[in-house]
């Protein structure tokens, strides 16, 4: 199974730019404050020109009048809104934040992002994507991702009341990790014949993602060019934190910067 073909967005960056942030898998939640933290001051105080969120920024979202609801969301908004007044914000949906509307987004001034989305930055094209349409591997994912991305069930769901959109959002979470527990699974990393696919289709060679929570930089076979960047999922409260920004330079050097040094 290969990557379907797919009409590509395309996103010329300004020729001023000089540096461009990719973060994804932050997975904000009420209840973790340290992580919300962290990321409030880099939103403030990042000297990128562009702050591209590849998806999962939020643990769970079950609609834009959520926002209106809850006072922790209604502080994330706050802080993109007032990043966004400094530099680009862009953000693309991930598979626990796929119901993000236009409505919020655009009420906070961020550019919302195709998956995937080709990104032309320093005279190269760099392929954007979340990353778990990748996970072929994963086929009862991927047939859960179909089911909820089409437009009938998503209005059904955004249907129901905010109550029981949170209750059905809290049951599906636990599930996930009482399978996580009681199987102890590996689960299916993004492939590279669907990295490779589309890289083609977008005509570049490097494909930046998130999901699979395993940062690294991945050669796609011994005589391509072709690369794949995994972005670090963040968690400052771990025994093991993890918070890091992917940092693309015009000059064309790459690197990995922990916010937590």
């Amino acid at each position: 199974m290969i990557a379907t073909v797919l009409p590509l967005q395309i996103f010329e960056a300004p020729k001023n730019w000089r540096t461009v942030d990719f973060i994804s898998d932050l997975h904000l939640q009420e209840k973790e404050t340290a992580t919300f933290e962290v990321w409030q001051t880099y939103m403030q105080n990042t000297t990128a020109d562009a702050v591209f969120i590849l998806g999962d920024l939020f643990e769970v979202w079950v609609g834009d009048d959520a926002a209106e609801q809850h006072s922790f969301l209604q502080r994330c908004a706050t802080v993109l809104k007032t990043c966004a007044s400094q530099r680009q914000v862009c953000f693309m949906r991930g598979n626990r934040d796929f119901l993000v509307g236009t409505a919020f987004l655009n009420a906070c001034h961020i550019l919302d992002l195709q998956d995937p989305t080709v990104l032309h930055f320093a005279s190269q094209k760099w392929l954007l994507s979340h990353g778990d349409a990748g996970c072929l591997g994963d086929t009862d994912y991927q047939a859960f991702r179909q089911m909820v991305r089409q437009a009938g069930w998503q209005d059904y769901f955004l249907a129901k009341s905010l109550t029981e959109r949170e209750s059905i959002a809290r049951q599906l979470r636990d599930q996930s990790e009482m399978l996580k527990k009681d199987s102890g699974a590996v689960y299916a990393d993004v492939a590279d014949e669907w990295s490779i696919d589309l890289l083609h289709q977008a005509g570049a060679t490097c494909l930046v993602h998130g999901h699979t929570h395993r940062p690294a930089l991945h050669s796609l076979g011994q005589d391509s060019p072709m690369q794949r960047y995994v972005l670090s999922d963040w968690d400052a409260a771990s025994a093991k934190p993890r918070v890091e920004v992917l940092r693309w330079h015009f000059e064309g050097q790459v690197e990995r910067i922990n916010l937590l040094s």
